[in-house]
C-alpha cells in the first residue's frame, strides 16, 4: 500500500520593472521547482505556518500575503512509486527580494510565452501553437472549439483562462511535462506539475484583482498612477486604455493622493498616491473591473 505524503507548494509572485516574476528553487540535476516541501504534522500548527516555514528555509524570504489555491493530487505527481503525493498549493504576493543561492526570480512569461499580450498577439500563437493545435484537433469539432475559445481564435482573448490554455497544450503534447511528447516544447518547464500550479495561481490572480485589491500587495507604499497601471498590465498581460483605467481607479476610491510629487518618471513631475485601505470595509468588490484591452 502506498504511503500518503502531503506537500505544501508555493507560487510566489512579485512585479519588478513592469514584469511579473516567479520565485523558483534550483535543484541539482533536476528541473527547477517552486518552493515545496512536506508538511510537518507535529511542528506545523497550521498549513499556512508550515508554508511560511518552507518558503523561508528554501528561499531566505518571508511572505506576508498568502492564499490557498487548490489541492493537487493526480497520480504520478512524483517519480516515487512508493508514495502518493498530495500537494496543497498556495499563491503568495510580495516585492522581489534577495534570495538564497538556491533560489532565483524568473519572468513569469518565460513559463507561459503565449500569455503576454501587452505587445499584441505573441508570435508563438500563430507561428507555433495554432498550427500544432490544428494538427492535433484534426476534424474533431470539440477539440477545434476548445482551441478557438481558449486561445482567442476568432473570439475575444480571456486573460483568466491561463490554466485551461496550459492544460490544452499539455493534452496536445506541446509542453515538455507531457511525457513522451515529440512535438514542440513551449516555455520553460518545471518539476512535476509545478507549471500547472503556477498556471492556476496566475489565472486566480488575474481574476481576483478584478474584485479584490490584491495588486497593492506587490506595489510600493507610494506610487504614481502610471506605475499602478503598468503593474496591473504586467499581471493580466494586456495593455489598458489610460483614461478608462483612471476612471476605474477614481470610481473605486482605491487610492488617495499623498500631496507629494516625483520627478523619477523622467518627464514632468507626477503625483504620488497610496492605497486607501479603508476601501476593503467600504465596498463589496474593491478591485479593477478591467476595461477592454487597448487595440494595438
Amino acid at each position: 500500500m502506498r504511503q500518503l505524503c502531503v506537500t505544501l507548494d508555493a507560487v510566489i509572485v512579485a512585479v519588478t520593472h513592469d514584469e511579473p516574476r516567479i520565485l523558483l528553487v534550483e535543484r541539482r540535476g533536476r528541473s527547477p521547482a517552486i518552493p515545496s516541501g512536506p508538511l510537518d504534522p507535529d511542528g506545523d500548527d497550521t498549513l499556512t505556518l508550515g508554508l511560511r516555514r518552507l518558503v523561508t528555509s528554501q528561499t531566505g524570504i518571508e511572505v506576508t500575503y498568502v492564499e490557498q489555491l487548490y489541492t493537487f493530487g493526480d497520480a504520478g505527481r512524483t517519480e516515487d512509486r512508493a508514495t502518493r503525493d498530495l500537494g496543497i498549493g498556495y499563491v503568495a504576493l510580495t516585492n522581489e527580494e534577495t534570495t538564497t543561492s538556491d533560489a532565483r526570480w524568473v519572468d513569469a512569461y518565460t513559463l507561459f510565452p503565449w500569455e503576454d499580450h501587452r505587445g499584441g498577439t505573441p508570435d508563438v500563437i500563430p507561428e507555433v501553437i495554432a498550427p500544432a493545435l490544428d494538427r492535433w484537433a484534426g476534424r474533431d469539432g470539440a477539440r477545434r472549439a476548445r482551441e478557438q475559445i481558449t486561445f482567442g481564435m476568432g473570439v475575444a482573448w480571456d486573460p483568466i483562462r491561463v490554466l485551461e490554455r496550459y492544460e490544452l497544450l499539455f493534452e496536445a503534447g506541446l509542453v515538455e511535462e507531457a511525457q513522451g511528447s515529440s512535438a514542440a516544447r513551449l516555455g520553460m518547464s518545471l518539476a512535476g506539475d509545478h507549471r500547472r500550479i503556477v498556471a492556476t495561481a496566475l489565472g486566480r490572480l488575474r481574476g481576483k484583482l478584478t474584485y479584490r485589491p490584491v495588486i497593492f500587495e506587490v506595489m510600493p507604499d507610494v506610487f504614481t498612477l502610471t506605475q499602478l497601471q503598468t503593474t496591473v498590465e504586467a499581471i493580466v498581460g494586456i495593455r489598458l486604455h489610460k483614461q478608462n483605467f483612471r476612471r476605474i481607479v477614481d470610481r473605486g476610491e482605491l487610492v488617495e493622493p499623498t500631496g507629494e510629487l516625483t520627478a523619477a518618471t523622467g518627464g514632468r513631475p507626477a503625483e504620488l498616491f497610496r492605497f486607501r485601505s479603508e476601501v476593503v470595509a467600504q465596498r463589496p468588490r474593491p478591485g479593477f473591473p478591467l476595461p477592454r484591452p487597448r487595440q494595438m
